[in-house]
């Protein structure tokens, strides 16, 4: 969930957040309550919330008579979907986007082949509209359009599979996606070939063949490996 909206803690976390995950203040900096409520001009219990909220993902951490400590990238919360969206706004946007893109190749293929064996007749249903929906926005320059439609087609897919880590991975794949689409990591429309492998891979589920399940979800990651190499080398 975007801290946008949350209120003066949410201003401070959406310019510290994005400075601390761009290496703007390097693992070991320490950072003082008042100095800070100071530039941003709020009150200290305003950056008291904001910093608990950064010490929930790892990214800092509190001591008495010390202050706020930016802890190593290595002690990140990475999967929180807020730290995500702040490194793929950063200058690491091409490691970031190929660390969450392997990943997906990792565990995608395998919640395909297990969605094939498990998923309801309702999902079934619900994966094959959001195919339909793919194609039906992949012309035309409506990659917001076509980006709602994908995100819930994979989510369907991670929950389909009925193994909850695989469910939980929902927000970290919808956050690759709406990165690449955000950022301009995408062609203007969609590769056909990718939204028919889509269409495909919602006909293996829906035909219960996990095996050709597990292998066109294998062919979408790596298309997706692939641009990335075009698009964000």
């Amino acid at each position: 969930m975007s801290t946008t909206g949350r209120g003066l803690h949410g201003r401070v976390l959406d310019s510290l957040g994005p400075s601390i995950t761009a290496g703007e203040y390097p693992a070991g900096s320490v950072l003082r309550t008042d100095e800070l409520a100071q530039r941003f001009e709020v009150s200290r219990s305003v950056m008291r919330e904001a910093v608990r909220v950064l010490e929930s993902m790892h990214l800092v951490e509190s001591r008495r008579r010390v202050g706020v400590t930016v802890l190593p990238e290595r002690e990140w919360n990475v999967y929180d979907p807020q730290v995500i969206r702040w490194r793929l706004a950063g200058c690491e946007r091409p490691r970031q986007l190929r660390s969450l893109t392997v990943l997906r190749s990792a565990v995608e293929p395998v919640a395909a082949s297990l969605a094939a064996r498990h998923a309801t007749d309702e999902q079934r249903a619900e994966l094959t509209a959001c195919a339909l929906g793919m194609v039906a926005n992949s012309s035309g320059h409506k990659l917001d359009q076509y980006l709602f439609h994908d995100v819930a087609f994979h989510r369907v897919i991670l929950t389909a599979s009925g193994n909850e880590m695989f469910a939980r991975l929902g927000d970290v794949v919808a956050e690759v996606l709406t990165g690449r689409t955000h950022h301009d990591v995408m062609f203007e429309d969609p590769d056909p070939a990718a939204v028919t492998l889509h269409v495909r891979l919602a006909e293996a589920v829906r035909a219960r063949d996990a095996v050709r399940a597990e292998s066109l979800t294998r062919e979408i990651t790596v298309g997706a490996l692939q641009e990335l190499d075009i698009l964000a080398p």
